[in-house]
């Protein structure tokens, strides 16, 4: 019988849990899959009650050499001595496995476990500590050439709405408030000298879901978004995490204004920021609101599916009035 073809596959958790722990020189692994989505990710524990994590791309989203890059940037962070969640090597010294899946080759890396929990109702320690880290992580010089995605007006604005058009049909005027967001936007990208914000790579998803806290010690994982950027664009997406905390009533605004300040004051103690940089925190929020709405629209086919619809669609448009509203001078 010919192979039917396929579009994602699963790989198995036990026959995985046998291969890394040959692969990697480990004892008898316990495997098990934690999430399937964007890629997916498997939890590995040895009977010491040793945890990591073995990620494997999907073939469509990520190419070899964008997975290799990836690695690259997590050595050199741990190099210079960033907390993150780092790549393992196994016996022969390579980070990344090939598998030969029902839809082609992907390919899988195993990574530390970083050590704590996610937490969603910040201390200013941790506050501080998130700060001083972030910025370390952009200290960090990155590679001149790159073959990850830059995060530019272009990919971030326009070629997102021109790909989701399609789905604003009957809901034209949702379209028409997010084509004017983005051209507000791009209008004071003109107006910033933006030849003085800091260039480099982006982690792009800096939100408590990809950090874990031991106590007041942080640890970053999943910069499977990492690329070039204005950096003040992760600055945004922590400040996303302040907008929704206030909109499901968890903290009111002055509180969340505070704990911003806090983490940003020891973010400059670190690394500086311009004034217009600082400025331009809320307002490059679409940037990273569309460009995930742009993805989202693109992989409704794999994993994105039972959230793609009308409903989904109008509450992302709500979300940037709303958040206009409390964060724009307008």
């Amino acid at each position: 019988m010919i192979l039917f073809p396929t579009q994602y596959s699963t790989l198995s958790s036990s026959a995985l849990a046998r291969f890394i722990a040959e692969q990697y020189g480990m004892a008898p692994l316990n495997c098990r899959l934690l999430l399937r989505n964007v890629s997916d990710t498997y939890e590995l524990t040895d009977p010491a009650g040793v945890r990591s994590i073995f990620k494997v791309y999907r073939t469509d989203h990520r190419s070899y050499a964008e997975i290799e890059e990836e690695v690259t940037l997590l050595v050199r962070l741990r190099a210079y001595g960033l907390s993150v969640s780092a790549p393992l090597p196994d016996r022969s010294g390579a980070f990344i496995q090939a598998f030969q899946a029902a839809e082609g080759v992907r390919h899988g890396v195993l990574f530390t476990y970083a050590a704590g929990e996610n937490v969603y109702d910040l201390s200013d320690a941790q506050l501080r500590a998130l700060g001083r880290e972030m910025a370390g992580f952009h200290a960090v010089p990155a590679p001149e050439s790159t073959c990850r995605l830059a995060y530019t007006e272009e990919t971030t604005l326009f070629g997102p709405l021109e790909r989701i058009k399609p789905a604003f049909e009957g809901y034209e005027e949702g379209y028409t408030y997010l084509s004017e967001t983005a051209a507000a936007v791009s209008e004071r990208l003109r107006r910033w000298n933006t030849a003085q914000f800091s260039f480099g790579y982006c982690q792009f998803d800096f939100l408590p879901k990809n950090f874990h806290f031991a106590g007041d010690t942080v640890t970053f994982f999943d910069f499977d978004f990492a690329g070039k950027g204005f950096q003040v664009l992760d600055l945004t997406t922590f400040f996303v995490y302040f907008f929704f905390h206030e909109a499901h009533g968890k903290i009111t605004r002055e509180e969340g204004d505070r704990q911003f300040t806090v983490f940003l004051n020891a973010y400059r103690e670190v690394r500086p920021l311009t004034d217009e940089e600082i400025a331009a925190i809320p307002y490059l929020f679409p940037m990273f609101w569309l460009f995930y709405l742009g993805f989202q629209y693109d992989n409704r086919g794999d994993c994105t599916h039972s959230l793609f619809n009308a409903r989904f669609l109008r509450d992302r448009v709500e979300a940037v009035k709303r958040f206009r509203a409390m964060y724009w001078n307008e």
